[in-house]
């Protein structure tokens, strides 16, 4: 900015000795007839090419700021065409021509007053333009970083987001305990995705819609966000299965003499019966889910993209979230498993079948290549389809946890699964990866982006929980 104002004054400097010169050259000449006219001219002529650059940097200082100042635009418009304005242009419309006779006149009898007055019109012009245009600049800054910020306060941002994990964390509890709620069946059947958010995106989304929002001005907004979000579903299933059944009868029978008798004898049948199922299902599609059907304007859906990419210009407000907080790198996307790990064959199929994933994104509620994984929905896809003849099904992190067995930290091979809590606000588990490398300590997990990882740093060593083995 400092070194734009030296430049600017420079050319003020150059504009003013010419008109200096122009001035001397008006009073050498005296009354000659055209003379006085053609400085003017030339005069006239300096502030237009003047005004017409910072014209031009104007413009394209606008068009950065487009999106921002669009409602404003709207609004000085409507102004500038109210009722009550053209009523006051049209009644001084007469005194105004008054005074531009006049002036004319006085103009026409002081050449000279009026050769003065234009120069100093010049320098007054070209000095008000070049702060004008860097009010404009800071002025253009400022709409951008508004344009980028969450405009709610932290105690707002921070309380609505721990009502959101409140809403979340009793829809975790409802499916833990649904076999409690919902007793009577011989089989659960779970296809459930992932609970949890991005806080970022939720602070994006609800300043898009409210701006300076408050606890209580977003309650219900809360609610159907968090209902795009998540669809939570329970179906029951009558299944005729068999079963085999022992029987016994009685027959006669012949000896080697000719002679009959009645023995008993046992014999196996298929029976028929009802199995019963309650199949629980929940999908999570993100607040992007909730975006998507709440937002329909370009404008808003840039904004959104913004705010985003920007954390609001908060990136700390949340604290720890591995999601948000970048705490996973592509460090290790290039890891080499070492060899004689390798040398377990179910190991070698589930990592085979773990590294085609390398680099695919986080996404929540994800659970397979098309759409991408979350953390537990790369590791049920990464079992149930590594050949080792396993299947668990699509379930929570915690849900793995409950269908593996507990493993010391000293027997831990590769290939079992390490468990996390409090990576976010849920209950149990919270987050899953597979061990590759127990003596160096690597897992390959879906963080974001799949990659192989140290689980030997202070962040993941604070949210341990448990080792588990896949029966």
């Amino acid at each position: 900015m400092k070194e734009k104002l030296k430049d600017r004054s420079a050319t003020a400097a150059k504009y003013g000795q010419k008109l200096k010169t122009l001035t001397e050259k008006s009073i050498g000449q005296g009354e000659e007839e055209g003379t006085d006219k053609e400085v003017v001219d030339e005069a006239i002529d300096i502030a237009s090419s003047t005004r017409s650059k910072a014209i031009q940097r104007k413009r394209i200082r606008q068009e950065q700021i487009k999106a921002a100042k669009k409602k404003e635009e709207v609004k000085a418009a409507n102004n500038r065409f109210s009722p009550s304005k053209r009523f006051v242009d049209e009644a001084g419309s007469d005194a105004a021509e008054s005074i531009k006779e006049r002036l004319k006149e006085f103009l026409e009898d002081n050449p000279k007053i009026a050769l003065i007055a234009v120069i100093v019109l010049v320098l007054l012009l070209f000095i008000g333009t070049t702060f004008t245009s860097c009010s404009g600049v800071m002025g253009g800054i400022t709409s951008l970083t508004v344009e980028s910020s969450y405009t709610a306060s932290d105690r707002n941002i921070i309380a609505v987001d721990n009502k959101y994990k409140k809403k979340e964390k009793a829809l975790q509890k409802k499916i833990d305990t649904i076999e409690i709620t919902k007793p009577g069946y011989d089989e659960y059947r779970y296809d459930v995705a992932g609970i949890g958010h991005d806080p970022y995106e939720l602070a994006a989304l609800l300043t898009v819609l409210y701006e300076d929002y408050t606890q209580s001005e977003v309650a219900e907004a809360i609610n159907t966000i968090f209902n795009h979000q998540y669809q939570f579903t329970t179906q029951e299933i009558t299944e005729t299965r068999y079963r085999t059944e022992t029987r016994t009868g009685t027959r006669e029978v012949t000896n080697s003499k000719g002679e009959t008798s009645t023995e008993s004898y046992s014999y196996t049948v298929l029976v028929p019966y009802d199995w019963h199922v309650l199949k629980v299902s929940l999908t999570n599609g993100g607040i992007e889910a909730a975006r998507s059907a709440m937002i329909r304007s370009d404008d808003l859906n840039s904004r959104y993209s913004i705010l985003t990419e920007m954390k609001g210009n908060k990136p700390e407000i949340f604290g720890d979230n591995i999601y948000v907080d970048e705490m996973i790198t592509d460090d290790y996307e290039d890891y080499d498993v070492p060899p004689d790990v390798l040398s377990d064959e179910q190991f070698a199929r589930m990592h085979q079948e773990a590294e085609k994933y390398l680099g695919y994104p986080y996404v929540w509620g994800g659970s397979n290549p098309e759409e991408s994984f979350d953390c537990s929905g790369f590791v049920c896809y990464v079992i149930n389809h590594c050949g080792n003849g396993w299947n668990v099904g699509r379930t929570t992190a915690n849900g793995l946890k409950q269908a593996t067995a507990r493993v010391k930290p000293a027997n831990v091979k590769a290939g079992d699964l390490i468990f996390f809590k409090g990576t976010y606000a849920t209950g149990g588990a919270s987050h899953v990866g597979i061990v590759v490398d127990p003596e160096n300590k690597i897992m390959i997990h879906c963080g974001s982006p799949i990659s192989y990882a140290s689980y030997d740093t202070s962040y993941w060593r604070a949210h341990f929980y448990c080792y588990g083995r896949i029966r």
